[in-house]
């Protein structure tokens, strides 16, 4: 099984963490060691990450989460109650659609590069839609019939391995994440595991190394 996707790339972080949960060997591939347009002859989708399984690929995150859970479905990454389950894949969808699929990087450069939208207007579009999704994710926790120590249960799971990254992504885009306690406590207990602090981009083989001192 290989994971073809990028050090700074969330939805890779997700997947990383969700087979890093799970406890699933994969090897990572890095989309920059593959030949020039031979990723998008795989993906024609052309967008990270993908799962290679024996030559089949999977495009998009999302699908590739639900090959996971239900290929290896001990431990669950879902709560077992129908109705949590139903939260937590709301919660997650809300992150992907509503706030990463707004904020990536080909969105800001065609504000930007095409519409000439200036530096002031992309942030303002950035902050914007990160402002609306982070608010009513900590509300959606708020609003738990029994508050839990991550977002729906007792354990990291499906709803979490999309929060920790988008909240990381927001950090690098300047967003202030200090109104929203119930997601920064979430957050607290997941990075020190070991499951999400190997998926990060640091750790990951392509991440760009700074030359020390001569």
């Amino acid at each position: 099984m290989r994971l073809i996707s990028r050090w700074q790339n969330s939805a890779g972080e997700r997947v990383r963490i969700a087979l890093n949960l799970k406890g699933i060997p994969y090897h990572y591939v890095s989309v920059s060691s593959l030949e020039p347009g031979e990723y998008r002859r795989l993906n024609p989708q052309g967008l990270l990450p993908a799962l290679d399984i024996g030559g089949h690929i999977v495009p998009q995150s999302s699908a590739i989460l639900a090959y996971i859970e239900e290929t290896y479905p001990i431990p669950s990454l879902l709560p077992e109650d129908p109705g949590l389950r139903a939260q937590a894949r709301g919660f997650a969808a809300h992150i992907a659609s509503e706030m990463h699929a707004l904020t990536v990087q080909r969105v800001r450069h065609l504000l930007r590069d095409d519409l000439g939208g200036g530096e002031a207007e992309v942030k303002r579009w950035l902050q914007h839609w990160l402002g609306l999704g982070f608010a009513a994710l900590e509300q959606t926790l708020a609003q738990r019939q029994s508050p839990s120590p991550f977002c729906f249960g007792d354990r990291p799971g499906w709803a979490d391995l999309h929060l920790i990254p988008q909240m990381s992504n927001a950090r690098r885009l300047g967003h202030d994440l200090s109104p929203y306690p119930l997601l920064l406590a979430v957050e607290q207990r997941c990075v020190p595991l070991d499951a999400f602090r190997s998926a990060t981009p640091e750790m990951q083989p392509d991440f760009p190394k700074t030359e020390g001192p001569a």
